[in-house]
């Protein structure tokens, strides 16, 4: 725990208190194929001030459009939020060689918006990771990427032949939040998903921003594994962040 942790606007804390009883359960299928019911603890809300909502992501909740939820699945906890101090961070050799690997990306930062070629490279996106589902890109931007709720932009990666990567990313004064993120599928090799967490990381020293919050880990969920090496990072377990090992930074 740190100072951040401990001290960081009681006000707030007493108010997410009070807000929670607004939460309700919804029971759905698990959505990374886990056999339990998943469910969905969740709240609509409007403009948050800016600390507020980063006592919610600070406590383990995610966004999804104008909706905080947190998971409250009775017979699984392997959803386990994770985030990074970047001052912290070093990168191991893999995650060196994914900086190499797209060195001749170019990177902007830009306000969300949506538009034909980011809705195709969503649909490309979606299709390769959901076979099979009707998920689409429309309803992706619509429902999940807008909202009121707190100030949110996307980092774009291209090549010279077009663009291969969207993040969307939600901003506080001392968080980062990693909404999603999706890719050319054809472009895998790069690991994209490695160096998009590693422009946030460098993002985030930039700023000054305190924290980067990775969304979950999830065990024996290959799609989510990347996320476990980059170290040191600390898991919330119990309602304490607890810092994870330098073990694996050699490798």
């Amino acid at each position: 725990m740190t100072r951040y942790d401990d001290d960081l606007y009681p006000d707030y804390r007493q108010i997410r208190t009070d807000l929670e009883k607004y939460f309700y359960d919804i029971p759905v299928e698990c959505p990374y194929g886990k056999p339990y019911k998943a469910v969905y603890r969740q709240a609509y809300f409007g403009p948050m001030p800016d600390e507020l909502i980063g006592i919610f992501i600070e406590s383990g909740y995610r966004r999804n459009g104008n909706f905080l939820y947190t998971m409250a699945c009775p017979e699984c906890q392997e959803c386990v939020p994770v985030r990074i101090n970047p001052l912290e961070f070093t990168p191991n050799r893999n995650q060196k060689r994914a900086l190499k690997a797209n060195s001749d990306l170019s990177v902007e930062v830009a306000p969300l918006s949506f538009h034909e070629e980011k809705l195709g490279l969503c649909t490309s996106f979606l299709k390769h990771r959901f076979p099979g589902k009707e998920n689409s890109a429309e309803e992706y931007y619509a429902g999940f990427f807008l909202n009121n709720i707190t100030d949110t932009f996307e980092i774009q990666y291209r090549t010279e032949e077009g663009l291969i990567g969207v993040a969307i990313v939600d901003i506080g004064e001392k968080w980062l939040n990693a909404v999603y993120f999706f890719f050319d599928p054809d472009e895998k090799k790069r690991r994209p998903g490695v160096f998009n967490i590693l422009y946030m990381i460098e993002f985030c020293k930039q700023k000054g921003i305190d924290y980067l919050y990775l969304g979950y880990r999830i065990r024996g969920v290959s799609a989510m594994d990347y996320k476990s090496a980059f170290k040191p990072h600390s898991l919330l377990e119990d309602g304490k962040w607890v810092r994870q090992g330098e073990e694996m930074q050699r490798l």
